[in-house]
């Protein structure tokens, strides 16, 4: 080190260093034409020096943008995803109240002390066999009692009861048997359940009369149900298989797959 501090080519570094140390300096102005000259000299590196500096801030500026922008699509996604799910909840309830509103429109209130209920699952295999109300019996409710939609349409009855849901056994059931007659002339009756497939009126005497389009309700036989509940038309009939009776393929009016609400009958006014 001390060997080059001797050489000449340290004495040029240091001159040159004093030289410009002062001219930045600018004692007294002295070095103003030589400040001049090295300002113009190093301007260009300036320039270019500055710009990268301002592009480097423009850019970290712009990255920044671009993360907050994304964190607010996020925010504005999810935002609308909620308004999106709570529309649909909302315009659920709106037909679900119209539903309710046009049923109670057209039950039986006078004649029937009803309770409504919410369908809350059905038979999976689809078999039309069973649904669950969550109705049970702190609300009254037992089994053997009939369930019914508007127009006092029947389709099944209480079979078993829980403390707050009851299972009801729909009249497609193989084990549902309901005594029946037609309206037009009282042909009676026995209605059943084709696992699930439909319903047949069965036990129709050779002597009386059944033609398709006849209306079959509840002929209160037995007491077990209320009688003038509706069951379906008639669709089809032929003889038994055995030949004794006649047989009646009865058309339901409606689909219980559809079913949210229903109402059990609790009894007669």
């Amino acid at each position: 080190m001390q060997q080059f501090a001797k050489t000449k080519l340290f004495k040029v570094f240091f001159v040159a260093a004093i030289f410009l140390l002062l001219i930045f300096l600018n004692p007294y102005i002295f070095f103003n034409p030589f400040r001049s000259v090295v300002g113009a000299i190093f301007l260009p590196f300036q320039k270019v020096f500055y710009s990268v500096s301002i592009g480097i801030e423009s850019g970290s500026e712009f990255l920044g943008s671009i993360g907050q922008l994304k964190s607010e699509n996020e925010k504005l996604f999810k935002k609308n995803q909620e308004l999106v799910a709570k529309n649909a909840m909302l315009n659920d309830m709106q037909n679900e109240n119209i539903n309710l509103r046009d049923q109670l429109r057209l039950l039986p209130r006078d004649e029937y002390d009803l309770v409504a209920a919410t369908v809350v699952s059905q038979d999976p295999h689809s078999m039309g066999n069973w649904l669950e109300i969550d109705r049970g019996s702190n609300d009254g409710i037992v089994s053997g009692m009939s369930v019914i939609v508007s127009d006092s349409i029947l389709i099944g009855r209480i079979q078993e009861v829980n403390a707050k849901s009851s299972k009801v056994m729909l009249m497609t059931n193989s084990k549902s048997t309901v005594n029946v007659m037609t309206s037009q002339n009282s042909t009676r009756g026995v209605a059943k359940g084709e696992y699930g497939l439909g319903i047949i009126f069965d036990m129709i005497l050779q002597t009386d009369t059944v033609a398709v389009g006849d209306d079959v309700v509840t002929s209160g036989i037995g007491g077990e149900m209320p009688r003038g509940l509706y069951i379906g038309s008639v669709q089809e009939v032929h003889a038994s298989p055995d030949h004794l009776f006649q047989q009646a393929v009865i058309a339901a009016p409606l689909s219980v797959s559809k079913l949210q609400t229903v109402f059990v009958i609790k009894k007669s006014k």
